[in-house]
């Protein structure tokens, strides 16, 4: 059995993925913010899992050198880590002129800046040892442009993108990366900037828990993506025919009942 980094565990998406590799024999290492959530995380683990060893890290990646103070924390444990799941992210709604610099900044910080840093810090250590996985959640937000949430659809957009990339970059390594782009799911994420009210997620939002199965059995299965159920699939493709003004249009429509200027906070 391996050890699993999950970025943004103490909610959501990230709690799923813990909960997984929990259940399959994997030790985890439960990074975020919020150390009490991570505290109770490990605690409920190890009680179904008693030989599971858990490691909490609380941390704020929106700071600048999160990425290397993670990994310094990961060798001071002599930890070797098999799972990388880059998890961690937040999004703002609101029209970017008149939005917060410094937190437009802090999610680029959180949603690419240490995703890349993570990556290319314990990439090298997988393919030493010709073996590991990483998982990145992207989003169907990347496949477009988002009006009223530009920067993160932009941010989600690198995330796919670089993750499809190295997947091919690393045939024949034995390592896979892998990109899970959901749509919308019911999680804090939306909650608590109440986007969970705009259009989009009036048209339903996935289960957590099946976003994250699905993504964790790709991951396994050394796929380079996955998009999440036959809607958002279905939509995908529609954006190779749909000229670009509707696809903008469209987007803008969806964000647009939560473009107030709130925030999301990030899942850690």
């Amino acid at each position: 059995m391996g050890t699993a980094l999950v970025t943004g565990a103490s909610a959501g998406l990230g709690a799923e993925f813990s909960k997984l590799f929990a259940a399959d024999g994997h030790d985890v290492v439960l990074v975020a913010r919020r150390k009490d959530r991570l505290d109770e995380l490990a605690r409920d683990l190890r009680a179904k899992h008693e030989k599971l060893k858990t490691h909490v890290v609380p941390i704020d990646l929106g700071a600048r050198d999160a990425a290397e103070k993670l990994v310094a924390e990961i060798d001071r444990l002599g930890l070797s880590i098999d799972f990388l799941i880059n998890n961690a992210g937040f999004g703002t709604s609101g029209a970017f002129h008149s939005s917060d610099a410094n937190r437009e900044l802090e999610m680029i910080q959180v949603n690419i800046t240490v995703l890349v840093a993570l990556t290319r810090a314990l990439l090298p250590r997988m393919v030493a040892r010709g073996s590991g996985r990483v998982l990145n959640v992207g989003s169907t937000a990347g496949f477009q442009p988002g009006p009223f949430m530009s920067v993160y659809y932009a941010s989600k957009a690198f995330v796919n993108s670089f993750s499809e990339a190295l997947w091919y970059e690393l045939k024949g390594t034995g390592v896979t990366v892998t990109v899970s782009c959901p749509g919308a799911t019911a999680t804090e994420f939306s909650g608590v900037a109440r986007t969970d009210k705009s259009r989009l997620f009036a048209m339903g939002a996935a289960s957590p828990q099946v976003v994250a199965r699905q993504a964790y059995r790709a991951m396994h299965a050394g796929k380079p993506m996955v998009v999440h159920g036959l809607k958002n699939k279905i939509a995908m493709q529609s954006l190779r025919v749909s000229p670009r003004s509707v696809v903008r249009a469209i987007a803008a429509s969806l964000n647009g009942s939560a473009s107030k200027t709130k925030q999301l906070e990030p899942p850690g």
